[in-house]
């Protein structure tokens, strides 16, 4: 691959925002890894070495079966796939569907995959042994929700021995978007040596019917109220009004798994933007830290433009407006968010919602960093849950 270097950085204590990266070249051969004046050209066998070390994880929630194969068909061989289903069980057992269809798959292509699905008993024992009840629900198993998929991936690929960790959302219609990103956290973690590296992918460009053509929209709306409610916060902070973050709301991004387990998750659609918060929260230097030795940590959050249009499935307008009122209220409760801001975001919402528009934009449910988790404890839960079918892994 051939990418630009950062152009701009916005340094926030030990936070480092990069700015957006261009990709020229999606596949730059074999060869030496090096940068040619502004350009870093990373070998395929680098990015293999990176991929290799890399589990991806796919939430599942009654997706068509053929979409999820499209998703898999895109994540390349050297990546451990680790699917987290919440599909109900009855009265149709969708989730056995699922396995069915990526047992079949695997035979085919011997690629890497686990199955788990998120209400296993087994998997909310782990939890509760481990001492991590907040996931819990009042039947005793794990919450539903994509935030609470995202931490039973994170966990399994720390199960799994794996280095790095990404996401790719079930209801991608293009194998090959998703082939890029995964080429891009590849990309990511090679051009930052840091343990604790943050990729996460804005899109070329989203694909929309206009008048019986097509209209390759450069930014969603949620994408445009997250991002620019985080770059008003960074310039309260910086005092120089910046437009640095891209991805408030990226659904496809990567971190390291150490990175990941240090991390808080909110709930629902809030998660990818309460991880920007949570790292200004940690690691700026704006709070009292928890660990004081936390600022002594380089955190690199790398932003790459993918070359590839992304198109998934339409969920309606009312989704929309759930997102950005989630991704709104992780700023707007956080300890970090000022008063004017927090006016500028309310001012926002009654602008969207009108007369149904709330006094206070509501908070959404927040969980632990995951090194609150025993996880010696929940790892060894994880092999007896194995044991009795809880999971499936094809190889």
């Amino acid at each position: 691959m051939r990418i630009e270097i950062p152009r701009e950085c916005e340094r926030i204590g030990s936070l480092q925002i990069y700015g957006l990266q261009k990709v020229y070249e999606l596949d730059a051969g074999e060869g030496i890894h090096g940068q040619d004046t502004v350009i870093e050209r990373i070998p395929s066998e680098v990015l293999y070495d990176r991929m290799r070390e890399m589990a991806i994880v796919v939430p599942v929630k009654n997706e068509r079966l053929k979409l999820i194969e499209g998703v898999l068909v895109g994540i390349p061989s050297p990546c451990q796939v680790i699917v987290v289903s919440n599909s109900p069980r009855g009265p149709v057992d969708r989730f056995n569907l699922e396995k069915e269809a990526l047992e079949n798959y695997g035979k085919f292509t011997g690629k890497k995959i686990m199955v788990v699905h998120q209400k296993d008993p087994g998997l909310a024992k782990a939890f509760v042994d481990a001492g991590y009840t907040e996931l819990i629900d009042e039947q005793g198993l794990v919450r539903s929700g994509k935030a609470e998929g995202m931490i039973v991936g994170t966990l399994m690929a720390k199960w799994l021995g794996k280095k790095y960790l990404g996401f790719v959302d079930s209801d991608n219609y293009f194998p090959g978007a998703v082939l890029e990103y995964v080429y891009e956290y590849a990309a990511g973690f090679a051009m930052n040596g840091s343990t604790n590296t943050f990729v996460r992918i804005s899109w070329h460009s989203k694909p929309k019917i206009m008048e019986s053509s097509l209209f390759f929209a450069k930014w969603g709306r949620s994408s445009v109220n997250s991002n620019m409610m985080l770059n008003r916060l960074l310039t309260h902070f910086s005092g120089f009004e910046t437009e640095i973050v891209k991805t408030g709301n990226a659904g496809e991004h990567a971190l390291s798994v150490d990175l990941a387990l240090k991390l808080e998750y909110a709930a629902g659609y809030a998660v990818e933007t309460h991880h920007f918060i949570n790292l200004l929260e940690k690691y700026g230097g704006i709070i009292e830290p928890d660990d004081p030795k936390a600022l002594q940590e380089k955190i690199t959050i790398c932003q790459i433009e993918s070359r590839n249009p992304h198109m998934h499935e339409s969920k309606g307008d009312d989704h929309v407006e759930d997102m950005i009122d989630a991704s709104l209220s992780v700023i707007y409760h956080s300890p970090l968010c000022p008063e004017l801001l927090k006016r500028e975001i309310m001012e926002n919402v009654r602008q969207r919602r009108g007369e149904e528009s709330p006094e206070e934009i509501a908070p959404v449910r927040m969980y632990p960093s995951l090194s609150k988790l025993d996880l010696d404890t929940f790892l060894a839960g994880c092999d007896e849950a194995l044991n009795f079918g809880a999971t499936t892994i094809r190889a």
